[in-house]
């Protein structure tokens, strides 16, 4: 027991001295981290408020109603269910309530920015139903919005996927949902890596009219690990043809087949201890000040990036509109990514490999890197700061094999991060 201690005492040092860039990863709060090792963890609560298999549920039935109102207000949603696990299996949920094993559905390809289970073939996404990829354009980065209805209205799918993990633009939800409405399919926004500057007011947000929604509660959103799902009360595309009204209202009643799919259909017990940190998330992001976090990741972001082009670096798309950027090393070498995240983090700056749009590497030594802005915003570095990282980065891109300027940098690194709070 003692060198697991030991362990996080060291993974809290590293965390401390080290530039932090992956842009899936965030620092949560003291009061977060400190309900989720609570005795909440010790607490067995299959079924929803009010509807538990189990006694002594008094407590967590309104742990777990605060969550679900805080989602509500902060994101105008209909109805949410804050009771998955992570992202992976509320996307599964998502695919278990809205289609049949074989149906079709639109995402983005995972070489162009999108996530595993928006397709892939190692995944549940693409082995167990018919994915139809989408892509970016070659020459821009950017998504093709008339390709992808001139897709939709050829393939016919049952459901379209919006929403990225490597992709460093804006997402346009509404017209995704517009292009679903046209061929008759569900629209689908994973957000989770923008749910934070959706909260706060930095990027535009899917609600209120997509179908169904999910957002992990960590990444930009500043939570515990875990997820949620939002949708309409009420589903648009069902057929209640040959129905009583009884079971015509069953049927339309989308909220409820999301929550039957969550639990009993793919989870037992939620975890209690991490609903009442996504409730403490929730309540902080309400806050004004939220609003102004999310909008400094996102000018931090473009400072960054523009440092990283004036120092000669090729970033896909030419810059950011979000949390995240996407360097493409190919004008240095192909397949370079592996190594020089490797290079970066011996400097001090942890960020992570990455495919590029139409990479000519495979994803096992792809040609980019992808870091982004949450953590180091989370902590108050700003535009100052941003000019200094991408220099950092720039030096480390240009010269990697140079033991010298790695030992500097990381000394440097650390030096800056004595200067921010940490916790």
């Amino acid at each position: 027991m003692d060198e697991i201690f030991d362990y996080i005492d060291k993974e809290l040092e590293r965390q401390k001295t080290v530039l932090n860039l992956i842009p899936s990863e965030n620092y949560a709060s003291k009061t977060v981290m400190k309900v989720v090792g609570t005795v909440l963890g010790n607490k067995y609560s299959e079924g929803y408020p009010n509807r538990r298999y189990y006694q002594g549920n008094e407590f967590v039935d309104k742990i777990e109603e605060l969550a679900i109102s805080r989602a509500k207000q902060l994101f105008g949603a209909e109805h949410v269910n804050v009771q998955p696990y992570s992202g992976s299996p509320a996307n599964l949920a998502v695919f278990f309530t809205l289609l049949d094993v074989g149906d079709r559905f639109m995402g983005m390809r995972l070489d162009m920015g999108g996530h595993l289970t928006h397709g892939s073939h190692v995944n549940f996404s693409g082995t167990y139903y018919k994915a139809i990829p989408y892509s970016v354009d070659r020459g821009t980065g950017l998504m093709d919005m008339e390709e992808i209805r001139r897709i939709a209205h050829k393939e016919k799918p049952r459901m379209i996927i919006s929403g990225s993990t490597a992709y460093p633009r804006t997402i346009d939800f509404k017209q995704f949902h517009e292009i679903a409405e046209e061929v008759g399919a569900y629209s689908f926004a994973d957000i989770s890596h923008i749910a934070g500057l959706i909260a706060g007011g930095a990027h535009p947000s899917p609600l209120p009219f997509t179908d169904v929604i999910m957002t992990t509660t960590h990444k930009t959103l500043r939570g515990p690990r875990g997820a949620m799902i939002m949708c309409k009360n009420e589903d648009r595309l069902v057929d209640v043809s040959g129905l009583d009204e009884k079971q015509a209202a069953r049927r339309k009643n989308l909220a409820a087949r999301i929550d039957k799919s969550v639990f009993p259909g793919l989870q037992g017990g939620p975890h209690n201890n991490a609903i009442a940190g996504k409730a403490v998330a929730f309540a902080e992001a309400l806050r004004p000040e939220f609003k102004d976090y999310a909008h400094q990741i996102v000018k931090n972001a473009k400072v960054l990036a523009e440092e990283l082009m004036n120092q000669g670096i090729k970033l896909v798309s030419d810059g950011t509109d979000n949390h995240l950027i996407l360097i493409d090393l190919t004008p240095i070498g192909i397949g370079l990514g592996r190594k020089l995240a490797v290079d970066l983090e011996q400097a001090g700056i942890c960020l992570n490999c990455n495919t590029i749009p139409y990479d000519p590497s495979t994803p096992f030594k792809p040609s980019g890197l992808r870091l982004g802005t949450p953590i180091l915003t989370t902590i108050g570095m700003k535009g100052s700061e941003m000019k200094q990282v991408g220099e950092w980065i720039s030096r480390i891109i240009k010269d990697p094999d140079n033991s010298d300027l790695k030992n500097k940098t990381r000394h440097d690194v650390a030096e800056l991060c004595k200067q921010f709070e940490f916790y």
